[in-house]
């Protein structure tokens, strides 16, 4: 695979080299999960009800991937500078300790979850009704937590070495395999929501084995080893550095699943199990739509981190621009498209009429000012990406543990408005904090990159 040269290639080059593959991988990365409720909204007769209960697992999924961030979004910006200044040896370091930080990390949530998932599910909104599908659901996946966050979290390490492609193809392997699967053993060996759990499972063992298999051969810049814990100790000044920089990623994901557990709190109590599917239904969507933004955001990443290794100002600020007007340009389309055709986006998962009709009315509000996400995303990028953790952990707090999570509790309280309170929590706190972000992020990163000139 072709590796990206971030210090001569042409910004626009480089974004869309590294923009491309990510995008696909990130699309890809999606069909884990988005598959397995596409199958089950369509299992004969139990479809809406086995749909509402894995999206009771969300939570504890989203929280496993706040902890892959934590260590993956957390070092590979690490690994970047120090491949723009050069130093191999330590960019080699931060990617195997964030190896061994995701592998015990992965065994300890295993334990907790499979422990804890009945009152966790509980506490996550679970009834009677749906835990029959929320419980056999997240203990089987729980089983693949390790190849799971070994996929997701090295995959950063791979794309900071500028392999792009690989880290696409890391992904595609695994998504692939799942779309295969996962009919596969929801209908033909009638295993139902089990059938989807280990399907995913099946698929992510594929992927953690191709990532590690390229990060251990001679292609890879960058060589993946596990490190013993008596070297381990030698680095915890690393592990520091690593945590402090993914704990902003870390919070974001970790306030989503707070975030999640309160929508389905207040919707259980006031639109009651159909409207938890309704937000089940209105995530994927999100994810779906979030995924070019994300590919965009994190294809500039290790651009932007290079550029300031390698102190060429003038770059980082060409990359911040273009990222930010291609969102900028994309969310307003899919804010149109939205508008314009809500039954399709909520048909790709469900044919129940009475899911759809609450539904819609639902989409218009959680989208209403989805261009706003823009400006949060690319503060939040520049942020992380230029090393400045205190700026990317405060925006992240911001806008969900500050103004979300809050608003969601409040809002259905208010003027009788009920589930749509809950709706409305996301676009008031996408204006205000995507602002905020952006506004900050101009005011106090482009002065010091102007002094670097």
């Amino acid at each position: 695979m072709k590796q990206i040269d971030f210090e001569n290639t042409s910004i626009g080059k480089s974004l869309f080299a590294t923009a491309l593959p990510m995008f696909v991988a990130q699309t890809l990365n999606l069909l884990y999960s988005i598959v397995d409720r596409i199958y089950i909204g369509r299992i004969p007769g139990t479809g809406s009800a086995a749909l509402g209960g894995v999206g009771l697992t969300f939570p504890f999924i989203i929280m496993i991937t706040a902890f892959t961030n934590l260590y993956g979004s957390g070092g590979s910006p690490l690994c970047s500078i120090a491949r723009g200044q050069k130093n191999t040896a330590r960019a080699a370091e931060i990617m195997n300790i964030a190896f061994f930080l995701l592998s015990v990390t992965s065994v300890i949530l295993t334990a907790a979850g499979e422990l804890l998932a009945i009152p966790l599910l509980y506490a996550f909104g679970a009834t009677e009704e749906n835990i029959i599908y929320a419980l056999p659901y997240l203990r089987i996946y729980l089983t693949g937590t390790f190849f799971s966050m070994t996929a997701t979290g090295l995959n950063p390490y791979i794309n900071a070495q500028g392999f792009s492609e690989t880290g696409m193809l890391t992904v595609v392997i695994g998504a692939l395999s799942n779309i295969i699967l996962d009919p596969l053993f929801i209908f033909v060996f009638g295993m139902g929501v089990k059938g989807a759990a280990l399907a995913t499972v099946i698929s992510q063992a594929l992927s953690a084995l191709f990532v590690i298999r390229f990060l251990k051969s001679d292609r890879a810049e960058l060589r993946l080893y596990l490190l013993p814990l008596r070297e381990f100790k030698k680095h915890v000044s690393t592990v520091r550095d690593i945590i402090s920089l993914g704990i902003a990623s870390f919070v974001m994901q970790f306030t989503n699943a707070l975030v999640q557990i309160s929508c389905n709190s207040m919707l259980s109590r006031f639109g009651g199990s159909l409207y938890i599917s309704v937000m089940t239904i209105i995530s994927s969507v999100r994810q779906i739509l979030e995924t070019p933004i994300l590919a965009i955001s994190e294809g500039c990443s290790p651009i932007i981190s290079y550029n300031y290794g390698a102190k060429r100002p003038r770059r980082i600020i060409s990359a911040i621009r273009i990222m930010t007007v291609c969102a900028l340009i994309y969310t307003m389309v899919v804010w149109g498209a939205i508008s314009l055709f809500p039954s399709f986006f909520i048909g790709i998962f469900s044919g129940d009429r009475s899911l759809l009709a609450a539904a819609v009315p639902s989409l218009h509000l959680y989208f209403f000012a989805f261009p706003f996400q823009t400006l949060q995303y690319s503060g939040q990028t520049v942020f992380k990406s230029l090393n400045k953790k205190r700026h990317a952990i405060f925006f992240s707090l911001l806008r969900k543990a500050v103004m979300v999570v809050p608003l969601t509790l409040i809002l259905p309280h208010i003027g009788g408005l009920g589930v749509n309170g809950v709706f409305m929590a996301e676009p008031v706190s996408n204006v205000i904090g995507g602002v905020a972000c952006f506004t900050t992020m101009l005011i106090t990163i482009l002065p010091e990159l102007k002094a670097m000139m």
